[in-house]
């Protein structure tokens, strides 16, 4: 199979065309073939034995029965199983003994594809491509094409359950043999090139002169829809992958299906669980946003120190603590309850940036795919001005280059979220500007607290 589309997604870099998975410009292919004398391999020649070769209305799966020339009397069929509404291929070998002795065959079942990555992959925005493993002893292997070339690849050989893939953003094509059927898994570079196979080899039982016997995998190839993955095979949808964060990132993802469910539309998805999540961590920013106020409020008196005690570091932290002792401010508290979020921010970032569903998804007006950067560049703008915002609203480091490098921060972030997918720019600015009514609202009320202290010392 050297050629499949998947109508439902349009092309990266074209929105007129439709989106193929299988294609000729990374050499990529699934394929399948027999392994023993005279049988056929993927490069055989077959003929399309005369029937349908589109689902009729109201019919829900299609054939497609390809024939061999016997070889030796054996006669040999592939035959192709479409259903209606899914992604899964059925691909089944059947062999028929015509010759005078037992034969005890085995069929491979393999994707080739280069190393480039697909359209979209930058530096600023990169995922895995490349084959999987799944077993239940091993659980979820990843392979990098380089240690496939080094001959240094670590994965189960071995097993009578699991799947074999190729991952790609978004997308993965599997090889899904029946459970409990002994396999062999193999990766391989085609010497020459940087076109590499991955495969899986399944036993066939021996058939004795005159008998009939069957081989047969199911091919998934589409989208990284986890529901779906999940109903494929066991592990199937750890391919949209979270690394070390998947405990985090797999409720957060529930979460976003369940508000695009109730909403109709991933934009106001991502804003709806921005604002539940920044509610939940509500506390802990209030604590980081005080602990920055009251910092705030003391970086003059901070400046003042420094200008006095600036040539002697142990007289000048030893001020420093006593001032913060007497105002009973921690210097750290802005930092940790941060750092308590961060991992589900992180989280959020890798939902975001995984989910297929965000591809074609459009939210508002002039933004018609969250999965491709903002066309016209606002809502990086948007959040460049944010950050900015914060910046403004935190206390002012006492050390000038700091201060000068705090101030440029924005200008660097807001560049590289240029090219950042819309709904991943989205949740950071509805991010920053909660952050930002948050953080103003507690600054107001520490000034002003501490406005009617020294009104009251006067």
């Amino acid at each position: 199979m050297v050629e499949l589309d998947l109508l439902k997604y349009k092309a990266h870099d074209d929105k007129e065309k439709t989106f193929q998975l299988l294609e000729a410009q990374h050499q990529y292919a699934a394929q399948s073939g027999l392994i023993g004398d005279g049988l056929p391999s993927h490069r055989s020649i077959f003929k399309r034995v005369d029937g349908a070769t589109s689902l009729a209305e109201g019919a829900n799966e299609l054939k497609v029965r390809l024939e061999s020339t016997a070889t030796n009397g054996v006669g040999i069929a592939k035959i192709l199983t479409f259903k209606r509404g899914s992604y899964q291929i059925d691909v089944a070998w059947e062999i028929t003994n015509g010759s005078d002795k037992a034969i005890a065959p085995h069929a491979y079942f393999q994707l080739q594809r280069d190393d480039v990555a697909p359209a979209g992959e930058t530096k600023m925005v990169s995922t895995f491509t490349g084959p999987a493993v799944y077993t239940d002893a091993e659980k979820y292997q990843k392979v990098d094409f380089s240690n496939i070339a080094d001959n240094k690849a670590k994965f189960a050989k071995t097993a009578d359950n699991g799947w074999l893939a190729m991952v790609q953003h978004y997308f993965v094509a599997a090889w899904v043999p029946a459970e409990k059927t002994q396999r062999e898994y193999y990766m391989r570079k085609i010497e020459g090139s940087n076109v590499f196979q991955t495969g899986v080899i399944v036993p066939v039982a021996e058939i004795a002169p005159g008998a009939k016997g069957v081989a047969s995998v199911s091919l998934y190839a589409g989208p990284q829809e986890q529901s779906a993955l999940k109903e494929v095979a066991a592990g199937l949808d750890l391919v949209v992958d979270y690394g070390w964060l998947t405990v985090v990132a797999a409720p957060i993802f529930w979460a976003l299906e369940a508000i695009h469910k109730l909403v109709g539309n991933w934009g106001w998805a991502i804003v709806i669980l921005t604002i539940i999540i920044k509610a939940i961590f509500f506390p802990l920013s209030a604590a980081s946003y005080k602990s920055m106020a009251k910092m705030k409020v003391l970086t003059p008196r901070l400046t003042q120190l420094k200008e006095r005690f600036g040539d002697d570091k142990q007289r000048l932290n030893q001020e420093m603590m006593k001032m913060y002792q007497t105002e009973k401010v921690n210097p750290l508290g802005g930092c940790l309850p941060i750092l308590v979020q961060i991992p589900v921010f992180i989280s959020l970032y890798w939902v975001l940036l995984g989910a297929v569903e965000m591809r074609d998804a459009p939210w508002v007006l002039w933004i018609h795919d969250l999965a491709s950067p903002d066309p016209y560049y606002i809502l990086p703008v948007i959040m460049m001005v944010s950050m900015f915002v914060q910046t403004k609203l935190n206390p002012t480091p006492p050390d000038p280059i700091q201060a000068k490098v705090m101030m440029a921060m924005p200008l660097i972030f807001g560049v590289m979220f240029f090219w950042f997918p819309a709904g991943l720019v989205l949740y950071w600015v509805v991010n920053n500007v909660l952050s930002i009514a948050q953080q103003w609202q507690i600054t107001r009320l520490i000034d002003g607290g501490g406005k009617a202290a020294n009104d009251a010392k006067a």
